[in-house]
C-alpha cells in the first residue's frame, strides 16, 4: 500500500502523523471519499469543490487541487484494484493540545482501499439521536464523526447498514454517511440541506438526473413511503428493504428500479460529471 502525505508518496510504515496533528487531538479536519473504478475516480471535481467548501466552513486554508489530483492520481495508479474508496482527508495540521491552531498548515494524506459493490437493497433503522440544522459543522463534511461511529453501530446491532437522523424539528434529515430519499405517489422526494443533512455529491446528481424534489418531510415519512432509496460514494442508489420493523418487500420498487439504472447510465457516460 502507498499512501500520499504531505507532497509524496509513503510505504505504509511510513506515512505517520504526528500524534499531535489537530485532526487527532480535536477532529479539526474534513475529509472526501471518492469511488474510483479501475483507477479512475468518479466525479472528482464536484468533491474537491465541496473539500474546499467544508475548509472555508472550519476556517482551514483553501486546499490545493492541483495537488490533490496529483496525489489521487498517484495513488491510484501505486494501488491498482477493480474498486476503490479513495480517501481524501485535510486537518488543521499540527497544533496544541486544545482548540486552538498551530502554525505549521494543514496535513494532506491520500489513501486506496478496496471495496466490493454494494447489495441492490438494505436494512436502515431510525435512531434516538438527532442532527442540529444550526450547528456550526452543518453541511460540512468533517473528521468530527464520533456520532456517525455510535449510530452505525446500533445499526449494525440491529442487521442494518445505516442508521438514520431526523433534526431538532422531528424533519427527516440524513444517514450516518447517506442522504435519504422516499417515493410519494410516484415523486421522488428527499429532505433539503436546510433540514441539517450533508449536501451529497450522489445526492446531488440523483437529483439533477431524475427530477427529485426537496421537501421537509417528517421522520415518520418512513412508515408511509411506497419506496425509500439512499444515496452515497459507495452506495451509488441503492433500495431500502427494510426501515425499522416496517418491510418493503418488492424493494427495489419501479421508480427507484429506474432511478437507480438512470444513474448507472449517465455515471458511465461521464466520470466527472
Amino acid at each position: 500500500m502507498r499512501i500520499w502525505l504531505d507532497g509524496g508518496l509513503r510505504d505504509l510504515e511510513s506515512a505517520t502523523v504526528s500524534v499531535f496533528d489537530h485532526g487527532l487531538t480535536v477532529g479539526d479536519g474534513i475529509f472526501e471519499t471518492v469511488k474510483a473504478t479501475f483507477g479512475r475516480p468518479f466525479a472528482l471535481t464536484r468533491h474537491l469543490d465541496r473539500l474546499t467548501r467544508s475548509a472555508h466552513g472550519l476556517g482551514l486554508p483553501a486546499p490545493d487541487h492541483d495537488e490533490i489530483r496529483e496525489a489521487c492520481a498517484a495513488v491510484l495508479e501505486a494501488n491498482p484494484m477493480p474498486l476503490g474508496r479513495l480517501r481524501i482527508t485535510y486537518t488543521g495540521g499540527h497544533g496544541p493540545l486544545g482548540s486552538d491552531r498551530g502554525e505549521h498548515g494543514p496535513t494532506l494524506v491520500v489513501a486506496l482501499g478496496e471495496t466490493t459493490r454494494r447489495p441492490d437493497t438494505t436494512a436502515v433503522i431510525t435512531v434516538p439521536w438527532t442532527r442540529n440544522e444550526r450547528g456550526a459543522l452543518t453541511g460540512l463534511k468533517t473528521t468530527s464523526y464520533a456520532e456517525n461511529v455510535v449510530a452505525l453501530a446500533r445499526a449494525h446491532e440491529h442487521g442494518a447498514s445505516e442508521a438514520l437522523f431526523g433534526n431538532t424539528v422531528g424533519q427527516l434529515c440524513e444517514g450516518t454517511g447517506s442522504n435519504v430519499f422516499v417515493v410519494l405517489n410516484g415523486e421522488i422526494h428527499t429532505p433539503p440541506v436546510a433540514s441539517g443533512c450533508l449536501p451529497g455529491i450522489t445526492r446531488a446528481l440523483a437529483i439533477e438526473w431524475t427530477g427529485a424534489r426537496e421537501t421537509d418531510l417528517p421522520l415518520d415519512v418512513l412508515r408511509r413511503a411506497d419506496e425509500i432509496f439512499l444515496t452515497s460514494t459507495l452506495r451509488d442508489i441503492q433500495a431500502v428493504h427494510r426501515a425499522d420493523d416496517r418491510e418493503l418487500p418488492a424493494a427495489p420498487g419501479p421508480v427507484t428500479a429506474k432511478a437507480m439504472q438512470i444513474f448507472g447510465e449517465r455515471s458511465g457516460d461521464d466520470l466527472d460529471p
